[in-house]
C-alpha cells in the first residue's frame, strides 16, 4: 500500500528541460565530473579505499580539485557532528554522522547539488549524503525502514536552485492502527534532520508506504482447531 500527501515528483528525464543530454535510465547525468577528469564518485571511493597510503593514488593527493572534493566530505562530516548545539534532537546524532558518510561507500552516484542556508549563501549538498541523512532520520522512528530518498527542487528550473527542496521517501512501516500518525511522524523527524543536521531547506516531504510488517514480539496465530491451554 501507499500513502501520499503529495503530488507525484516528476521521474528522471521528465519535466522542464528535460530532453537529449538530460540523462538517461542509468542515471548517467547525475554523475559530476571534476576539472581533471576524474568522476566525483571515483574520487571519494579512492579515498575511502586508500587514504592512508600516498603511494596508492598520487593523482588523488596532488590534484587540487580531488583534494576539494575530498575536504568538502570532510567539512560535511563536521557540520553534521556538530549540528544540534542550541538543541538536542531527537535521534542518535552520532548514528546520523555515520549514515551520513556512508554514502561515500553505497552511493555511486553523488546526485544534484542542493542548497544549504540562506538563499544568499553559497553552500551546497549532494543529493546522496542529503538522502542518506533523511533516511536515517526516518529509521529513528520504531519499526520504520527507509528505502528510495528523491530530493528535487520545489521550484522547477533547469539549473541547482537556491530555493526549498521537495522529498519523496518510500517507507516500509510495522503493522498499526493509525498509519497515518506514523506517517506523520516519520515526516516531522524528516524535517527535523533537514532543519538541524543539515540546513536543507524543506518545502513538503512526501512520505510513501510501499509495504508493512508485523510488529516485532507478535506471537504466531495458533493452528485452527486448537486452543489455547490444552495438555496432550
Amino acid at each position: 500500500m501507499a500513502m501520499n500527501s503529495g503530488a507525484e515528483l516528476p521521474g528522471p528525464g521528465t519535466g522542464p528541460g528535460a530532453g537529449p543530454g538530460s540523462g538517461g535510465a542509468d542515471g548517467s547525468a547525475d554523475e559530476e565530473r571534476l576539472a581533471c577528469g576524474r568522476l566525483l564518485s571515483e574520487v571519494w571511493e579512492a579515498w575511502e579505499d586508500g587514504a592512508g597510503d600516498p603511494d596508492r593514488d598520487p593523482h588523488l593527493r596532488a590534484c587540487p580539485h580531488c583534494s576539494a572534493a575530498v575536504r568538502q566530505l570532510d567539512l560535511l562530516g563536521v557540520a553534521v557532528r556538530e549540528a544540534g548545539g542550541g538543541r538536542e534532537p531527537e535521534w542518535d546524532t552520532g548514528a546520523l554522522t555515520e549514515r551520513v558518510m556512508d554514502v561515500v561507500r553505497l552511493e555511486l552516484r553523488p546526485g544534484r547539488p542542493l542548497p544549504l542556508g540562506e538563499r544568499e549563501e553559497d553552500l551546497w549538498v549532494r543529493e546522496a549524503m542529503a538522502a542518506k541523512a533523511l533516511r536515517a532520520a526516518a529509521e529513528t522512528v520504531p519499526g520504520v525502514r527507509a528505502g528510495s530518498c528523491l530530493i528535487r527542487p520545489a521550484e522547477s528550473g533547469g539549473s541547482p536552485s537556491r530555493g526549498p527542496v521537495r522529498v519523496r521517501l518510500e517507507v516500509v512501516v510495522p503493522l498499526a492502527p493509525r498509519l497515518r500518525d506514523l506517517a506523520e511522524e516519520v515526516r516531522r523527524r524528516v524535517h527535523g534532520a533537514a532543519d538541524d543536521a543539515l540546513g536543507l531547506p524543506v518545502d513538503h516531504v512526501d512520505v510513501h508506504i510501499t509495504d508493512v510488517t508485523e510488529p516485532a514480539g507478535t506471537d504466531p496465530e495458533p493452528p485452527a482447531g486448537t486452543e489455547e491451554g490444552n495438555q496432550p
